[in-house]
């Protein structure tokens, strides 16, 4: 079975780093990227394809 794939979007990066430490523990999640902002969270989910987005609500 294929990991699913999780992309997180946060401003602040030691919630980013911390959220992806959290998720590397578990074998069937892969996280496939990572963004600040809107703007860069748009791009990298047309790269990246995730299947879950992980994302704060308040961001500029």
């Amino acid at each position: 079975m294929d990991p699913i794939r999780v992309l997180i979007v946060d401003d602040h990066a030691m919630v980013r780093v911390g959220l992806k430490h959290c998720l590397a523990s578990y074998r069937g999640i892969s996280v496939v990227g990572e963004a600040a902002d809107g703007q860069d969270a748009l791009r990298k989910m047309e790269a990246c394809q995730p299947q879950i987005v992980l994302m704060d609500l308040v961001m500029p």
